[in-house]
């Protein structure tokens, strides 16, 4: 299969998956190497394809048109996590990701998709699992997540909940103007 037909394949392979693909299914689906995977996933990234990569594998992300979004600074210990996350997702929001303003490298964002529960226990799983440092880690604790929900008022749910815990910081703090 040549590069623009795979690649055309790969995207279809995307639009019909539900969740995420990891590399490792899309390269036996198209009997090529991961590598191969990782070098037409950005190919395409390049033409505007929206090609996130989560912890579980690739997919193609599309805001719902109705959905709103809000960028929340938030400081906690590793060990809080796993709370912070659900009180997001317990009060209707979905984490789009998390982002860092890291002092020599700018800033760095990794897509999360964390729509509820399960998928809070399986990312809290892979960070205790691989035993990793949390990106918050390079910037004391201070890191951003974007956050999609239905309506303002949930997301206003979400800055009271994040606040009365303790877990928000201001913007100037976590590097914004």
């Amino acid at each position: 299969m040549e590069g623009q037909d795979r690649r055309n394949a790969l995207t279809k392979i995307l639009e019909d998956a539900k969740e995420p693909v990891s590399g490792t299914e899309l390269s036996k689906k198209l009997g090529v190497s991961r590598q191969v995977i990782v070098q037409d996933i950005a190919l395409l990234r390049a033409v505007n394809k929206n090609i996130i990569s989560t912890t579980k594998g690739y997919l193609i992300y599309q805001q719902e048109e109705q959905k709103v979004n809000r960028c929340f600074a938030t400081k906690h210990t590793t060990d809080e996590i796993e709370d912070e996350l659900n009180t997001i997702v317990d009060n209707g929001g979905k984490v789009l990701d998390v982002i860092v303003m890291h002092e020599l490298y700018g800033e760095i964002a990794v897509d999360l998709i964390i729509k509820n529960r399960m998928d809070v226990g399986d990312f809290m799983e892979k960070v205790r699992a691989k035993k990793t440092v949390p990106l918050k880690d390079l910037t004391d604790g201070i890191h951003l997540h974007t956050v999609e929900a239905d309506s303002e008022e949930i997301l206003d749910r979400i800055e009271k909940a994040l606040k009365g815990k303790g877990y928000l910081v201001s913007s100037s703090a976590a590097g914004g103007n």
